[in-house]
């Protein structure tokens, strides 16, 4: 589980360190722009971002019953948040299957990809996509 903060948490100690060092040296405002800024960075390269992840064969069971994709990521890939972010409110409409927590996940991206866990990888209607355009995948999803 903590391999999943592993860039968050480093981004939100620096943060705190360098304010509290421009704090101390007189500068309030600019410790707060900076803790703001390092905040920022921490959100984006975490968990929190995304939907919450389900296990990789939970996730297809759903997808086979109900036709969504399933999208396998991982915290602090900048693909992944730029999938999410370009998806909006429609990522909801997906299953998302943190690969950093499911090994099982992990395997079925390594068989997709051979051998590599690049992300993200969707799979749709059992078929992979490496890295899709974010227009498609919302045309994947039923009813978006």
């Amino acid at each position: 589980m903590t391999r999943s903060w592993n860039l968050a948490i480093p981004f939100g100690l620096c943060g705190a360190v360098l304010a509290a060092g421009l704090f101390l040296s007189g500068s309030p405002g600019d410790a707060v722009v900076v803790l703001l800024l390092f905040a920022l960075l921490a959100a984006m390269n975490s968990p929190l971002v995304f939907p919450r992840s389900v296990g990789a064969l939970e996730a297809r069971r759903r997808s086979a019953a109900d036709g969504r994709p399933v999208v396998y990521w991982r915290p602090g890939c900048t693909y992944c948040l730029r999938l999410r972010l370009r998806l909006g409110r429609d990522a909801r409409g997906l299953y998302w299957v943190d690969i950093w927590r499911d090994p099982e996940g992990a395997a079925a991206v390594r068989a997709a990809n051979d051998g590599n866990e690049t992300v993200p990888t969707v799979v749709v209607a059992g078929r992979t996509h490496t890295n899709p355009d974010p227009a498609w995948v919302r045309g994947q999803i039923p009813g978006a």
